[in-house]
């Protein structure tokens, strides 16, 4: 996504980033028979209008721009699914799947996001001046990245993938709140109000819909270890014998 930014238009970013609820919409109904309401469906392309009213302005794109862009909507979109997968299979709450992931994830990054990040920036992390200023906001960012990645995981574990998606729209709308009431309402207008609102709206009717019996159906039943009644077994071990 990082790169996405780098490479495109905020504006086209900002629909990149819309572009995740359809997708993991479409993982949940290809891999789980997931079935979504018709209010369901309605109140995600409220959200999705919403957003993109308040958020999307100039639009630009170019090819690498849009490969960072397909790259990053669905290697974010089957992670966010698979974190949900795997902490039903195998009943793992949020701090177990964490826990065995975050390992994996720090050392893969000391490895190759040195390499990456000469390649794109062109220049050497390791030529850095780490002050004790820049070492503070450093640690300060690990630390607030911890409790994104446990938060993360907690809400794909109680919910699913796509909800946190829609969940994930209300951080834009009060970045944007935010911003206007500490930094001035220079940018404020009756779009960017419309949009909050529509998005709002979106996420209550999403909430109200997808709880009601029928809103969202999960079809598929995850593979369950089967094992014989030992009783069963005493019976058939004796009439061999």
């Amino acid at each position: 996504m990082n790169v996405s930014l780098m490479w495109n238009s905020v504006g086209f970013y900002q629909i990149a980033k819309l572009c995740m609820i359809p997708a993991s919409c479409l993982l949940e109904v290809v891999f789980d028979h997931v079935h979504y309401s018709r209010d369901t469906k309605l109140s995600i392309m409220v959200v999705l209008i919403g957003v993109a009213v308040c958020t999307v302005t100039d639009v630009s794109v170019n090819a690498k721009g849009l490969a960072a862009a397909v790259i990053a909507v669905w290697s974010t979109a089957l992670q966010q699914y698979y974190v949900h997968f795997l902490q039903r299979k195998y009943s793992l709450n949020s701090f177990n799947l964490l826990g065995h992931t975050a390992p994996a994830q720090a050392g893969s990054l000391l490895l190759v996001g040195p390499f990456v990040d000469f390649l794109l920036t062109g220049k050497r992390v390791d030529h850095f001046g780490f002050t004790s200023i820049a070492l503070f906001f450093l640690t300060l960012s690990c630390v607030i990245a911890i409790g994104v990645n446990l938060s993360q995981f907690i809400c794909i574990g109680r919910f699913s993938a796509v909800s946190f998606q829609v969940l994930g729209h209300m951080k834009t709308v009060l970045v944007l709140s935010l911003g206007f009431l500490f930094f001035g309402k220079e940018g404020l207008n009756f779009q960017v109000v419309l949009g909050m609102i529509l998005a709002v709206v979106g996420m209550i009717w999403y909430g109200n819909a997808s709880a009601k019996p029928g809103g969202k159906e999960r079809r598929s039943v995850l593979p369950v270890r089967s094992e014989k009644p030992s009783g069963a077994l005493d019976e058939k071990d004796g009439s061999e014998k």
